[in-house]
């Protein structure tokens, strides 16, 4: 029996946690136009530092002619990435992340109140899928954000969880109901929570590969003696050898735990239907996407293979995730057909 005042109010948290993204969103975005201003002011300053200099570089300046910061501006220590301001002070940065732990809160609450609708675990059907996953991708950020300064990842993970909520509520709908009695089984909580937890770092792992492309194409054109081209808020972002060194990391880390819901998914099929392995198109995805993530690993670490190449084999990986999510849920036929839409 579901009860219809939680599942409705389920549908206010998520609806809740939308609107707090969103104004997320605007402030991370607010952050790396500062970035850009940042990196204008800190070009501006060196030249004034030459010409002060008399036309040398600026590290040539004598030391005993210090060179007065204008007012208004402050200095830029020299150790903040890129040369810009240093993280602590960034206002907007930090209204976006105390946003967008305030939209967790709200999103995990609608999942918790979807679940106690219907006394179960909230991801059995494709709308339940997509709002539960898009909360393990934000509280992977966050949990990443506690050791590290990454908010200036915050707009590249907000915007996709966005708009994964937006498409759940809009196209994958599905009111609350009682499981079919294939998925009524604890290994539906093992094998579903870890290939969440697992997709949500192969995520970050993309979002951050993405940038790593864009700051090596930006540096390669610097090294080429060209004008880097748009997109000024990357100057204030890492290198992109720090960014694939990122990226690795979380892929690292999300391959065993994806190794493990395969091999959980594949005693769970035994359990529920006599076999293994069935063939079914969901299992043969899984096992694609685990396929080129270890290529992707193993290319890495015995075939010295770093940026570009790396980087598009690492992404060919999460493009099937996302197929095997959006594609083989909904459109193709097998066991797995009812987790689709519906």
């Amino acid at each position: 029996m579901v009860d219809q005042t939680l599942a409705q109010l389920s549908n206010q948290f998520v609806y809740s946690a939308i609107a707090v993204y969103a104004c997320a969103l605007v402030a991370y975005a607010v952050d790396l136009s500062g970035f850009g201003a940042g990196a204008r002011r800190s070009a501006g300053r060196l030249n004034r530092l030459a010409v002060a200099a008399g036309g040398g570089t600026p590290h040539l300046r004598p030391p005993e002619q210090p060179i007065e910061e204008p007012a208004g501006e402050p200095r830029i220590p020299d150790g903040a990435p890129g040369g810009g301001p240093a993280p602590a002070r960034r206002r907007a940065a930090g209204i976006a992340v105390s946003l967008t732990w305030l939209a967790f809160v709200l999103h995990a609450a609608g999942v918790a109140s979807r679940g106690l609708a219907a006394e179960r675990a909230p991801w059995g059907n494709m709308y339940e899928f997509a709002v539960t996953g898009a909360m393990v991708v934000t509280g992977a950020f966050l949990v990443v954000l506690l050791r590290h300064d990454v908010r200036w990842l915050g707009a590249f993970v907000v915007g996709p969880v966005l708009l994964t909520l937006g498409l759940a509520v809009a196209v994958l709908y599905t009111e609350d109901a009682q499981l079919v009695p294939a998925l009524r089984s604890y290994w539906l909580m093992i094998h579903v929570s870890v290939a969440f937890i697992a997709t949500a770092l192969f995520t970050l792992g993309f979002s951050i590969t993405v940038l790593q492309l864009v700051q090596d194409r930006r540096e390669s054109r610097r090294a080429a003696g060209r004008a880097p081209g748009r997109a000024a808020f990357m100057d204030r972002l890492p290198p992109s050898a720090e960014l694939e060194r990122l990226a690795y990391r979380m892929h690292v880390v999300a391959f065993p735990l994806w190794t493990f819901a395969v091999i959980a998914g594949a005693i769970w099929a035994q359990a529920a239907w006599g076999r293994y392995w069935n063939w079914d198109p969901k299992e043969v995805w899984s096992f694609v996407v685990w396929v080129v993530y270890a290529g992707y690993l193993h290319a890495r670490a015995t075939r010295g293979w770093f940026g570009r190449r790396a980087a598009y084999l690492a992404m060919a990986g999460y493009a099937c995730v996302l197929f095997n999510f959006g594609v083989v849920n909904v459109f193709l036929v097998g066991w797995h057909s009812y987790a689709g839409i519906g």
